[in-house]
């Protein structure tokens, strides 16, 4: 994605549009999490840019900051986005997922969804963090909007109260309660304890089980109350419900792949968000990525993604 310019001509020698420029990827890192989807993500940073370009050269310089400008109507955009997506997803096929990112070297083999094979922007690629990973970004989803804005500006990019205030919309002691709140939810959730290395090596196995067909074996890496989600948004075959419990998971998923078509099918470790993760290719194009949660070295939950528009960035 570039973002249009009336002033292109300039950008290689306007320090001021270099500046502003720069800006890109924060805006593009602070949008991700907000909205837990690349592709809105980019449309409210290009929204953000549209609307800078849309002022005049005398209104433009006479923004102090015109980092804090762009970030407070990035968060304003994301903040409206945020609210009219909790309708949308209402009418949601099946479950609703984050969209899932690669790690930068399968990013940087071609840009998301071109054909072409072009490198990746930098502006475009998200930080991989903690903040992230996908068990963090699925309780955010479970935050109204003012708590996700006031949560993610000030306690994941250290914007002070009074910063995030101006953005939301409230006074800054009632931004601060909103942020406590966001933070009783993260709380109150389990969160994955196991570190990398041993994440890495439990889904190694799961693969191997997988593809064994060895539903002991699976059981026996899945928690008792494990719980598997996917979400095809209704464009792709998936279960539109959570699957509950380590041993309906493992029948369940050794009964799809039995009905995979073996040939051309490919399952291969990837790291998704940051993390220890799965990606299915069926004829060089990726049909499936799956994200998971680990504790005690058993898996405590499995997302799968298979809606074809969220799977652009690992389509090079």
């Amino acid at each position: 994605m570039t973002t249009p310019s009336r002033r292109e001509p300039q950008s290689h020698t306007d320090p001021a549009l270099s500046a502003i420029m720069s800006e890109r990827r924060q805006l593009i890192n602070l949008a991700y999490r907000l909205l837990g989807s690349l592709a809105e993500a980019e449309d409210a940073v290009q929204e953000t840019y549209t609307r800078w370009y849309a002022m005049s050269r005398e209104r433009q310089e006479a923004i102090e900051s015109p980092g804090a400008w762009l970030t407070k109507v990035a968060g304003r955009i994301c903040l409206d986005v945020l609210g009219s997506a909790r309708a949308r997803r209402e009418s949601y096929v099946g479950e609703w997922i984050p969209e899932p990112l690669p790690d930068r070297a399968e990013w940087a083999a071609g840009r998301p969804g071109d054909g072409g094979g072009h490198p990746v922007d930098p502006a475009d690629r998200v930080t991989l963090d903690e903040s992230v990973d996908m068990a963090f970004l699925v309780v955010l989803e479970s935050m109204t909007p003012a708590e996700r804005v006031a949560f993610i500006l000030h306690d994941v990019f250290r914007y002070p109260f009074a910063e995030v205030a101006a953005i939301v919309g409230r006074t800054p002691a009632a931004c601060r309660q909103l942020a406590a709140s966001a933070r009783r939810r993260i709380g109150a959730a389990p969160a994955p304890v196991s570190r990398a290395r041993e994440r890495a090596v439990v889904i190694r196995d799961f693969k191997r089980a997988w593809e064994a067909r060895d539903i002991a074996a699976l059981v026996a890496l899945l928690d008792p109350a494990a719980t598997m989600t996917a979400d095809g948004g209704g464009r792709v075959g998936a279960v539109l419900r959570p699957v509950v419990g380590g041993e309906r998971i493992a029948r369940y998923i050794v009964e799809m792949a039995g009905r995979a078509p073996a040939p051309g099918l490919d399952l291969l470790e990837r790291s998704v968000n940051g993390s220890p993760g799965l990606v299915a290719r069926y004829g060089g194009a990726t049909v499936t990525v799956a994200a998971f949660a680990v504790a005690d070295d058993r898996i405590t939950h499995i997302w799968v993604v298979r809606n074809p528009e969220k799977l652009r960035p690992w389509s090079a």
